[in-house]
């Protein structure tokens, strides 16, 4: 299990680096460089830089609550036997 472990290890750490390398580049690269370049055709308008990663907070923090929640349930029920 442990070259597989390594395995999944290395594909998180490197998808984690091209999100963060293309954001990086959308977000603080691309607003320097002129509009009728062909780069801009390989990015989201600039709107969703902001919207995503608070779409994706604001769902975290959902799932986050919803799994304490039940949680919270869970364990009252068992006190209560």
């Amino acid at each position: 299990m442990e070259l597989a472990d390594k395995t999944v290890g290395f594909m998180l750490s490197a998808v984690s680096l091209s999100i963060f390398t293309y954001y990086t580049f959308w977000v603080i690269i691309l607003p320097f460089v002129d509009s009728d370049h062909f780069i801009h055709d390989y990015f989201l308008p600039q709107e969703y830089a902001i919207l995503i990663p608070v779409f994706a907070g604001v769902l975290l923090l959902s799932f986050l609550c919803v799994f304490i929640g039940f949680v919270m349930l869970k364990s009252k029920k068992k006190k209560k036997v």
